[in-house]
């Protein structure tokens, strides 16, 4: 398992820079007339390559979950969980990025609501087909899941790429699984007191603590990159807001590890999948970022306009 970690880890970060690095290229790149007449814009939207990744993870996460669920005994279509994903995917990331009046902010509360209020009533319409009444309330339940947990928390990830810089969005992902890597030789090299044994017998405080010092230490050297490397006009993190938010992100990954556990355990199975070796399936992986956009977008907004005690 711990080869195939090594093995695995370094090519997924090399992955993630060349996405970032094509993304940021695209974003700069001259659209065809026909393409900038209908976006509006000389350039093609920012990212283009992240939300393709985005979308892929979310169709594959919908598989893993939709295995999930049948293994706890709920139904669950895997093309409708899949489906689910992808559509709070594009609800949390295509909508627009300002609203100018509130009029306008209403709307949006108003297509999200609509947009959840669908979910829920074509996912009772989808499993009655059978005309079958057993097990309709966990089925429903299970779609609003994957649109939810995986959909719309996995759009901030795409939102994030829109507002900000790809490196801004890769300095966000790469300290959040930093935590993973030093709660993982931390805890295997010293770790005795079990942070929740109940839901994940593996992870202890011990392992916990070194993740948030990695992840603190790897958010300041971070932000430290980006300020020199976007200069002036580009927000970008202070050295110790980065080494805080670190620490933040890890705190907030480890529960996002605890809240994927947690479905696991409920379904008897000890990985999502195994599309990836070492690491288990794509949801066993993305566990942490979940949490992690979701928090990390709010926060960035707020910061880039001053409403942060960091």
């Amino acid at each position: 398992m711990l080869k195939h970690r090594l093995a695995l880890g370094p090519l997924l970060i090399v992955v993630l820079l060349v996405g970032a690095w094509v993304d940021e290229w695209i974003d700069r790149t001259p659209a065809p007339d026909s393409i900038a007449k209908m976006l509006g814009r000389e350039t093609f939207p920012p990212g283009v390559i992240v939300f393709g990744l985005t979308m892929t993870l979310a169709i594959l996460g919908g598989r893993e979950l939709a295995r999930i669920l049948r293994h706890k005994g709920i139904e669950a279509s895997t093309a409708l969980t899949c489906v689910l994903a992808a559509l709070g995917v594009c609800l949390t990331s295509l909508v627009p990025s300002t609203i100018g009046t509130p009029d306008g902010l209403l709307l949006g509360v108003l297509v999200a609501n609509a947009a959840m209020a669908c979910v829920l009533l074509g996912s009772l319409a989808f499993y009655a087909r059978k005309q079958e009444t057993e097990g309709m309330i966990a089925a429903a339940g299970g779609a609003l899941l994957g649109y939810v947990y995986i959909g719309i928390l996995l759009g901030f990830i795409v939102a994030i790429r829109r507002e900000h810089s790809a490196w801004i969005l890769i300095w966000v992902l790469l300290v959040t699984k930093s935590c993973d890597i030093g709660a993982f030789f931390t805890g295997r090299a010293i770790g005795k007191r079990k942070l929740a044994l109940w839901v994940s017998p593996g992870k202890t405080w011990e392992g916990l603590f070194g993740g948030m010092a990695l992840a603190a230490i790897v958010g300041a050297l971070g932000a430290m990159a980006l300020s020199r490397a976007l200069g002036e006009g580009v927000w970008t993190p202070g050295v110790l807001e980065g080494a805080i938010a670190g620490g933040g992100f890890a705190v907030l990954g480890q529960l996002g590890d605890l809240m994927a556990s947690l479905l696991k355990r409920d379904a008897g199975v000890k990985d999502a999948g195994g599309a990836l070796p070492g690491f288990g399936g794509v949801l066993d992986v993305i566990d942490s970022p979940l949490v992690v956009g979701f928090v990390a977008y709010w926060w960035m907004r707020l910061s880039e306009h001053g409403l942060t005690v960091v």
